[in-house]
């Protein structure tokens, strides 16, 4: 038996099998599934349940268009062939939200967070892990999800964000095309990575 509980499709939807795409079908991703999406990854945890992911939805060929501007150059054909590009960016004001999402201490809002470089630093740290679960709920939806940080960040975020937003990274989401993958690189061995004190 073994010790992993969740079905082994599952395992292979969200882990083994799934790969970051590099080509597209023309098939939309619809409003309903990015909101089916999001309501799975809320649950991501954060510290006092911060949540400073933003997202940044690229739908219209105009804001495609001026996205591609500051993608890398080898990064640009695939932004403009996914059905939906998505930016994440952690909010350095997620504070403000603190009272609601954290209603047995709101005064951490003051206490702990009142500096502005303790707030990017957390939400760095904290968007970075929603961002991780963003991508399997791409892929929980049957979508493939290619993440990149190939881009120009102060022009993004000049572009689409404001001072209080850090972008980190933009994502890819779709149907996988013809030829989506490359070769699948080299692991970690459990050895190499795990130890014990």
């Amino acid at each position: 038996m073994s010790p992993l509980v969740l079905h082994p499709l599952a395992q292979d939807l969200l882990f083994r099998e799934a790969r970051t795409a590099n080509t597209f079908t023309a098939e939309p991703v619809t409003e309903e599934q990015v909101q089916a999406i999001y309501d799975l990854v809320k649950y991501a945890p954060t510290a006092y349940n911060q949540s400073p992911l933003r997202i940044v939805l690229i739908r219209s060929d105009e804001a495609r268009e001026r996205l591609l501007r500051h993608m890398a150059e080898g990064n640009r054909p695939k932004t403009a062939a996914a059905p939906l590009v998505a930016i994440l960016a952690a909010d350095n004001e997620f504070h403000e939200e603190l009272p609601v999402l954290l209603p047995h201490f709101p005064q951490a809002k003051d206490l702990l967070f009142a500096e502005r470089p303790v707030r990017e630093e957390s939400a760095l740290l904290n968007a970075t892990l929603q961002a991780a679960y963003f991508i399997l709920g791409v892929r929980a939806a049957g979508l493939a999800a290619g993440p990149m940080t190939g881009f120009d960040f102060p022009g993004v975020r000049k572009e689409f964000l404001d001072d209080d937003h850090t972008p980190l990274m933009v994502v890819n989401i779709g149907r996988s095309g013809e030829n989506p993958w490359f070769p699948r690189s080299p692991r970690l061995a459990y050895d190499e990575v795990v130890t014990t004190a």
